[in-house]
């Protein structure tokens, strides 16, 4: 532990003034907004080390970080873990809104009743059935009414934490606003809230308007706001500059920000969407093959639908033999540090190098154990997976792929034991789901496994450390890529209010760090699936082009 005037941000860095002083608040709740790459969600990891560090979150309290989804989620938990180190890191909980009304409604289950009361092995699927099943949209409102109707529930998470992080807050919807301030309102809990109003796509889901403002009333919060992008090459931030002078005057960039050549903008026009998915494939491989970007650093952005409006890309890079992964079938199972853990264990027993898989996977085995215990837990895993990977015999390519990959799996399970698989998430808890995870687990990579035999390379493509990334826009909040492709800047690709188009379009924009292509097609062929409406004549996007034309 430190004093609080000896503490500095980790790693060396540098925050600029607002963010040093959201990283360093006491006494305030904070309503932080900020632009795209802007440094939000370092922010909150150096803030959790300074509270964790300097013991303003005092023991055994903990810090609470809610996202919106979980791979902003998982990334801050990575990030956390980092700045902090393991010790520390473990008083850090990081959930989606949906997993945090889970664990309330695990932890005081007891309290529903009637038509809302439920078996202890209950199950999330696609319908309600009494006791023994929920839907998903019923996580939020059930804990809620939890916690409206137990002062002895609100009280225990009260007591569990000082502060509580609130990721994304632009996209917060009334009833998850509404579970926050059940939980927190009224108490001494340092809440801060941290969004950008320019990127609120999520108001079909019912986000709130005015949000910050709301929440810096309800919780007398200190607004912040935070300016400088350390993502984007200076080229990029001026195309964001002129969408945000549409979008937010008030909040445009000073030009002495903006300043320098580095970064790249390229427009691309096609007759049609084969001619554009052959382009693309060819120029993705070159920046792999002659450039060497790692795969998992580029990205192609769609706003809707990618199963349909990138079906010629991905018959493309298939033939290539270019790595891809898409997000939109592959997400939510890829995201579950159960099929993580899983995985990471087969890449080390049948790959060749893995320090990463190998890295995480031994962070996973007795994550919360003294120093001394986690050194024989890995030296009992050393000679595990040793005598293992004697025992299995990779195939040469073309043979048939390893038949005993899922027994090896089983016995991994095995031998770590239930308690390290239902320490990785609260949602194992419920036993019924761990086992649905892990079934999925092994149908997706017999599903890649008939694309692509060679089992190493079709670990890599489900866990997408070594694969181009295929996701919508909305999916892409968040991340953040080396080079990025929008494709189909169309009239037709984007819909809503003309400011919802604007605003989308810069949430996809503004993934990019150093490289951004813009593309167009006027001719879609309609995809193998027949969708209905479906126009094939497309126009060129004119004012979304035009921001990266006239530069």
């Amino acid at each position: 532990m430190i004093a609080v005037d000896a503490w500095h941000p980790a790693d060396g860095l540098t925050l600029e003034p607002n963010a040093l002083r959201a990283a360093t608040e006491l006494k305030h709740c904070l309503a932080l907004t900020a632009g795209p790459g802007a440094g939000k969600t370092e922010m909150l990891a150096q803030r959790a080390d300074f509270l964790l560090r300097t013991g303003s979150c005092r023991y055994p309290k903990r810090i609470l970080a809610i996202s919106f989804k979980v791979d902003a989620s998982k990334n801050l938990k990575e990030r956390v873990l980092r700045r902090c180190g393991l010790d520390l890191a473990s008083r850090f909980d990081s959930y989606t809104f949906h997993a945090f009304a889970k664990r309330v409604i695990d932890r005081f289950r007891p309290i529903l009743t009637g038509r809302d009361a439920l078996d202890v092995d209950y199950k999330i699927g696609a319908r309600r059935i009494s006791q023994k099943q929920i839907e998903f949209g019923d996580l939020v409102p059930l804990a809620i009414q939890i916690l409206k109707t137990s002062a002895i529930a609100r009280n225990a998470i009260r007591q569990t934490y000082s502060d509580v992080f609130l990721d994304e807050f632009q996209d917060c919807t009334n009833l998850q606003y509404q579970l926050v301030k059940l939980a927190f309102q009224g108490t001494a809990i340092r809440l801060t809230a941290v969004g950008d109003t320019k990127q609120k796509i999520m108001g079909w889901a019912g986000a709130l308007d005015g949000i910050f403002k709301t929440f810096a009333v309800d919780f007398k919060a200190l607004p912040l706001n935070m300016y400088r992008n350390f993502r984007s090459k200076p080229r990029l931030l001026r195309m964001q500059n002129e969408i945000i002078r549409v979008l937010d005057p008030a909040s445009v960039m000073p030009e002495e920000q903006l300043a320098g050549e580095e970064g790249e903008i390229f427009t691309m026009s096609f007759e049609n969407s084969q001619l554009e998915a052959d382009n693309l494939t060819e120029l993705i491989t070159a920046w792999i093959n002659t450039e060497e970007i790692p795969p998992s650093e580029i990205a192609v952005l769609v706003s809707k639908q990618p199963d349909l409006c990138a079906e010629h890309l991905m018959a493309a890079l298939e033939r290539s033999k270019t790595p891809f992964r898409n997000e939109q079938q592959m997400q939510d199972i890829s995201a579950e540090p159960a099929a993580r853990l899983i995985v990471d264990y087969l890449s080390c027993l049948y790959g060749q190098q893995e320090p990463k898989a190998w890295i995480r996977l031994k962070n996973q085995l007795a994550p919360f154990a003294d120093e001394d215990t986690q050194v024989l837990v890995h030296q009992n895993f050393e000679r595990f997976i040793k005598a293992q990977r004697k025992r299995v015999t990779l195939p040469r390519p073309g043979d048939e792929p390893c038949l005993d990959w899922w027994n090896a799996a089983c016995n991994f399970l095995d031998k770590i034991g239930i308690d390290t698989l239902v320490a990785l998430s609260p949602d194992y808890e419920s036993h019924a789901r761990l086992e649905e995870v892990i079934q999925d687990v092994k149908t997706r990579i017999e599903e890649i496994l008939n694309l692509e035999p060679d089992l190493p390379t079709a670990l890599h493509r489900f866990s997408h450390d070594q694969t181009v990334r295929i996701l919508t826009i909305h999916k892409s909040k968040g991340l953040e890529f080396d080079s990025v492709i929008v494709l189909g800047v169309e009239e037709q690709m984007f819909w809503g209010t003309q400011n919802d188009k604007r605003c989308a379009f810069f949430v996809g924009v503004s993934r990019a760090k150093r490289r951004l292509v813009l593309t167009a097609s006027n001719f879609r062929e309609k995809p193998s699936a027949n969708p209905p409406n479906w126009k094939q004549h497309r126009t060129p996007h004119e004012e979304f082009f035009g921001y990266a034309m006239n530069l």
